[in-house]
């Protein structure tokens, strides 16, 4: 049997309209004039032979009825958008969206991207930093490197490699300021905190029986590559993993002040949505990665 549906112009004012609860607005966000956004609605109306709106002023109210095909509305649209993502991103095998923990991003990430594009150079990464979890089933994104514990639900999980905590600050920031020779004499120093873990520091010093006393400056910044940065510009010392500040010790824009680590719970991991059938230039790029990842692990390991 063939199905009585309305126009689609006609239901996507009416939702906009409702969700707004203004017909400017809604034009607004459809890039049409408020008066066809009306035009539209008025249509609906009159193919559903209901009210759906009772107009207070400048304002949109939902009438009963109103109410009840909104919600089935917003959920219909919702499962089109969907639907039209998958369709999108199973005909664009080429290109891979992967949001990724901004530290991991910046410190390991982008130095190595021109070696992915040499070897895949029909597929385009579109790479975009991000510290939350993905709602996968409502996201374009197709993969994402997470930083935690590895337990989050409803996506496979590919563990990378472990965070281990190390102090780093600038050559010059050595050379300038009163030695650094044992834990006790970094609270001497600008000590640079990640806004989000306002503990860590306090959390690395304990374990080695030492802690930050009022006369210790702090200065903070909102994410790890941030304070590395600053570190880098001579203001501090900061936190870092061990391994993600590899290249910058490697070039002499890092020094690692003393010999001592902390190793975390929490690590990075590869993920995706579970049970996705990986496309072609999600499974290069996830081949691609793990490769990296052995071969660090063989560096570091001939390297110990």
């Amino acid at each position: 049997m063939s199905r009585r549906l309305p126009p689609l112009a006609s239901i996507r004012a009416f939702e906009a309209a409702a969700r707004l609860g203004s017909a400017k607005q809604a034009a607004d966000e459809l890039f049409v004039t408020p008066s066809a956004v009306s035009h539209q609605i008025k249509s609906l109306e009159g193919f559903l032979e209901t009210a759906l709106f009772v107009r207070r002023r400048r304002r949109l109210q939902l009438t009963p009825s109103g109410e009840r095909y909104l919600s089935a509305v917003s959920h219909a649209l919702d499962e089109i958008d969907i639907a039209t993502r998958r369709v999108r991103a199973a005909s664009n095998s080429g290109a891979v969206n992967v949001s990724v923990a901004p530290s991991f991003l910046t410190r390991w990430l982008v130095p190595r991207v021109r070696q992915f594009q040499d070897l895949y150079p029909d597929i385009e990464l579109r790479l975009s930093p991000n510290s939350e979890p993905v709602d996968f089933a409502w996201s374009d994104i197709d993969m994402a490197v997470y930083f935690g514990e590895g337990d989050w639900p409803d996506v496979e999980v590919y563990f990378l490699h472990e965070v281990v905590l190390v102090p780093v600050c600038s050559p010059r920031f050595v050379e300038a300021a009163p030695p650094i020779e044992e834990v006790a004499q970094l609270v001497e120093h600008t000590l640079i905190d990640v806004s989000t873990r306002p503990s860590e520091w306090d959390e690395f010093l304990a374990h080695f029986d030492a802690r930050r006393h009022r006369r210790t400056k702090r200065l903070s910044f909102s994410n790890t590559s941030l304070a590395v940065g600053a570190a880098m510009e001579d203001l501090g010392i900061a936190l870092a993993d061990r391994q993600l500040i590899a290249r910058e010790v490697r070039y002499g824009q890092l020094v690692i002040p003393l010999d001592i680590a902390v190793p975390l719970k929490q690590g990075f991991y590869l993920v995706y949505q579970q049970g996705r059938q990986l496309t072609g230039g999600m499974q290069a790029f996830f081949d691609w990665v793990m490769a990296e990842i052995a071969h660090d692990r063989a560096v570091s390991s001939t390297a110990g």
